[in-house]
């Protein structure tokens, strides 16, 4: 049987990455189960392989560290949900860099084109539909009316990170599914091609596990978290303009934001 032990890391808060667990995951008993302290272990291993560097085999790793394989697969397991690592054909690599996404009017676009990387979408379906009550009120529509649903796999460097749907009434963008290439930026489509200026929105961010479809289309298990954020648009007059569920892979996203140097740090 494992029994707790020690990781191999910094321990101080001083020495250890800002972002990481305050005295990295250690509980104040001191005792750490055996599976944590061969995940720091591995993450170590991470960083020495590099970017899409194949991880060694579970039985490797388990006679490596003189560890039962399943003690292993437990610490593979939350280096895979936290994004490290990745599953390709039957092996583990290391995973790249996630996608850091601004909680701001920037477009997906404009985001991942600033991490240096290639933003993409690939089309699932444009329909035209009748207005549900539910949707009417968010984008000022009565219900019944015509709008546009249109369902996007998101793309970073061709690696699929997310599923977009967008609802927007077909009066404001009646050619849509003529003149708008799927693959490309809607903020864009609406600014350069119809005048529109999207002047603020309400967003809502929450955490959540997909659905068997939403896991199949963007090619993730479909116990991995996802962050779904949920906004309502408006043009610079004010009016609904568009609604918007995003869902983004937990393992390769994260959101930032910026607060102006007038608001006040600390806590209550």
């Amino acid at each position: 049987m494992d029994h707790p032990s020690s990781p191999q890391g910094p321990s101080h808060p001083d020495d250890q990455d800002p972002g990481a667990p305050v005295r990295a995951g250690v509980p104040e008993h001191g005792r750490v189960p055996k599976y944590y302290a061969v995940k720091v272990r591995i993450d170590a291993l991470i960083g020495e392989l590099g970017e899409s560097g194949p991880l060694p085999t579970e039985r490797d790793l388990a006679e490596r560290y003189g560890v039962a394989r399943e003690t292993v697969r437990q610490a593979l397991r939350e280096l895979l949900l936290e994004g490290k690592l990745r599953r390709e054909g039957r092996g583990t690599v290391v995973a790249g860099p996630k996608v850091e996404q601004p909680l701001s009017m920037a477009s997906y676009t404009e985001g991942v084109r600033k991490q240096g990387r290639r933003p993409g979408r690939r089309l699932i379906a444009l329909d035209r539909i009748a207005c549900p009550a539910p949707l009417a009120a968010d984008i000022g529509l009565e219900r019944g009316q015509p709008v546009w649903h249109m369902e996007r796999v998101l793309l970073a460097d061709d690696e699929r990170v997310g599923l977009e749907s967008t609802y927007v009434a077909v009066d404001r963008v009646p050619r849509l599914d003529r003149d708008f290439e799927p693959d490309s930026s809607f903020y864009a489509y609406l600014r350069d091609r119809l005048g529109v200026s999207f002047g603020g929105a309400d967003e809502r961010i929450e955490t959540v596990l997909a659905t068997p479809r939403e896991a199949l289309l963007i090619g993730t298990p479909p116990a991995l978290p996802m962050l779904l954020i949920h906004r309502v648009s408006r043009d610079t007059a004010g009016r609904p303009l568009e609604r918007v569920r995003s869902l983004y892979r937990g393992d390769r996203f994260s959101f930032t934001t910026h607060h102006g140097d007038g608001v006040r740090r600390g806590h209550d």
